[in-house]
């Protein structure tokens, strides 16, 4: 029975899926294993996960039985943030867990990757070719000197290979970093130059939209200004010769050559992440092979309830954490699907034809993609037998409440929908999926076990029901055990502990519910604050982008000199709509009816289209910096904006507005 302040849920698991989730499974074993609370459910669960942390951590380590080549000493031996040490004294290796189930004759046949390009056509990779792949490569790069600690590089899309190359390199030790063969070559140069790799693989090009994107230039560009490289790997998925100097991917991996794992250190680098870079150099993240290998075993294994008999298809670049969330999937024994393309390709609804086609049980998509199908009137249903789907995962921005909705009316109304939220920064979520818990129309449906999140207000004092900042009060294993070339760690601390000493803050407005989910309202460093009303921007995008004739929009505030408060709403128009008196009447109307009167834009202002970072999230705090009046080159790291065009728009914006004060 639901209170006035629980609504009634959009979905709730049966008995029977509650039953059989992994996570109920776990916390009865742990309840007799380590005393974790046998009732209560989730919330219980969750409770001890944060109160006892070395517990839980032990306890998530024995139920994936997690192979310790060099037993630890201690579960975490300082939890300070920066500066947690976890699993002190431990070995492992990340690679040998992705490819356990290998080992097991019973699976050795079976798909541990289904590669899908733009025909749809999935193309299975077993687990023992991928063992053989692996091992081969991983035999290849020792030769070529890598040792542990050597930065490999990837210039990669979506592809089997780009798995091989990760494991191989986590196999010898190495530090893994890769970006999207979408990205040009400053971008690209922006990232690797800082943690100069040794190897480089790179593609001769790529296909999407149901084009051929040739990159052997960028590819001889890269080679020229990365003078730490000691050999190119040429991967020919346009079917070209390798160039001068560069070592072929085949010769690399036709060897039949068990792979060998370096046991490394808990703490020991596994991968470089980026930030999207937007105001200045990329953040390089590091990540450790111990902290990623618990956390994407929790995550997995219990919030997305994935094992042997699953398939895993989200859809993302090399370029985006997701990426590296997907290929850990392998940590469970499930297949991963692992698609090369346009997410619209041939038409709107090409993911859902790509989760029929493999069989997924897991979808993940964005929500933006989400709502473009809404808009586009796809009825996946329908159209698709999407009978094997359990979950459809949505992340990259707070999924809208009419997301939800569209979802559950369109896809199957026993569906599991799971908003996820995270960041690049932890590799995981912070809040999300949770197998046995009801899901409510716009909200996550929990923290994440493990993850002490709360929301605190200006003065760092918690608080339910109301909008604060995210903020994480006790260590998570996949934080960063650094930043790259950050010597001091001043740059780490000024990240996530400027505004709360020894607490992580995100920089997410979100509102925790008094039934534990969690609302996500946008990034806090770019909150509209109109008298004293603070509002995050995905409120507003939620609201606008409903109207058919929005295609999506842009809000900034801002705060101007004489002491009053500018708020423009750039809007990208649908195909034929005109953005006359009557359109702008109604998005108006629309945000005075459902959020705020005090949060109406001064000015709707068309635009072509609104700009993104490579990774597809909205640009606000550089074009807020535009609009200030900071030039382009000091607003915005070129390298990280899918269309640097669409800048010069609100550079000239500013310049006018100016000229008119004066």
């Amino acid at each position: 029975m639901t209170s006035a302040t629980q609504p009634e849920p959009l979905w709730a698991p049966g008995p029977d899926r509650i039953a059989a989730a992994r996570i109920t499974a776990f916390q009865a074993w742990a309840a007799e294993r380590f005393q974790a609370p046998a009732d209560g459910g989730y919330p219980a669960l969750h409770r001890w996960s944060v109160e006892a942390l070395d517990t839980f951590w032990q306890a998530v380590a024995e139920w994936f039985e997690v192979r310790f080549t060099t037993p630890y000493e201690t579960v975490l031996a300082d939890r300070s943030m920066p500066g947690a040490r976890w699993f002190t004294g431990a070995t492992l290796n990340y690679a040998e867990h992705a490819l356990r189930a290998a080992e097991d004759p019973a699976r050795a046949g079976d798909a541990a990757l289904l590669a899908v390009d733009e025909t749809h056509e999935p193309t299975p990779v077993t687990w023992a070719e991928l063992r053989r792949q692996v091992g081969s490569l991983t035999a290849e790069l020792r030769a070529l000197g890598v040792r542990p600690g050597d930065r490999v590089s990837g210039y990669l899309p979506n592809v089997p290979e780009a798995v091989v190359a990760l494991l191989a390199t986590a196999a010898v030790g190495g530090v893994w970093t890769s970006c999207a063969p979408d990205f040009g070559a400053r971008s690209v140069l922006d990232r690797f130059q800082q943690v100069e790799p040794v190897v480089l693989f790179a593609v001769d090009g790529y296909r999407y939209g149901g084009k051929t994107h040739d990159r052997r230039g960028t590819v001889a560009e890269l080679r020229a200004e990365l003078p730490s490289l000691r050999a190119v790997v040429h991967i020919p998925l346009l079917g070209t010769q390798a160039p001068e100097g560069a070592l072929d991917w085949s010769a690399l991996t036709s060897g039949d050559t068990p792979p060998v794992f370096e046991p490394v250190p808990f703490d020991h680098p596994l991968w470089v992440l980026y930030s999207s870079g937007t105001t200045g150099l990329p953040k390089a993240i590091v990540q450790s092979q111990g902290g990623i290998l618990l956390e994407h075993l929790k995550q997995l294994g219990l919030h997305c309830d994935l094992g042997p008999r699953d398939r895993f298809f989200w859809y993302t670049s090399t370029g985006w954490m997701m990426w590296n969330f997907l290929v850990s999937g392998l940590l469970t024994g499930t297949t991963v699907v692992l698609y090369d393309g346009s997410p619209g390709f041939p038409d709107t609804g090409a993911q859902w034809r790509i989760a029929e086609r493999t069989g997924a049980t897991l979808y993940g998509t964005s929500a933006a993609y989400v709502m473009a199908c809404r808009k586009a009137g796809v009825h996946p249903a329908r159209d698709f037998d999407l009978s094997a789907v359990k979950c459809v995962a949505t992340t990259g921005s707070p999924l809208p409440p009419d997301g939800f909705r569209w979802l559950h009316d369109e896809v199957a109304e026993d569906l599991w929908i799971a908003s996820v939220s995270g960041g690049t920064d932890v590799c995981s979520c912070f809040a999300g999926a949770v197998p046995t818990l009801p899901v409510h129309i716009g909200e996550l449906q929990a923290a994440c076990l493990g993850t002490d999140l709360q929301s605190w207000d200006p003065s760092g004092k918690p608080v339910v029901g109301e909008v604060g900042e995210l903020v994480v009060t006790n260590p998570m294993p996949s934080m960063p055990v650094r930043f790259w070339n950050d010597p001091d760690g001043s740059r780490y601390r000024d990240s996530y502990f400027e505004m709360f000493p020894g607490v992580w803050r995100h920089g997410d407005w979100i509102t925790l519910t008094d039934h534990g989910s969690v609302v996500i309202h946008g990034r806090s460093d770019s909150t509209l604050n109109r008298q004293g009303v603070r509002m995050g921007s995905a409120d507003i995008y939620e609201a606008v982008e409903r109207l058919p004739e929005i295609k999506e929009s842009l809000v900034i505030g801002l705060e101007e000199p004489n002491g009053g408060y500018w708020m423009p709403l750039f809007v990208h128009l649908a195909p034929g709509a005109a953005l006359d008196d009557g359109l702008r009447a109604r998005i108006k109307e629309t945000i005075r009816a459902e959020l705020s009167p005090r949060h109406v834009p001064d000015e709707i202002i068309e635009v072509r289209a609104v700009p993104h970072t490579l990774t597809g999230k909205r640009i606000e705090v550089p074009v807020k910096r535009l609009l200030q009046g900071a030039p382009l080159a000091k607003a915005v790291n070129p390298g990280s904006v899918d269309d640097l065009d669409l800048l010069h728009f609100y550079e000239e914006l500013a310049r006018t507005r100016s000229r008119n004060r004066d």
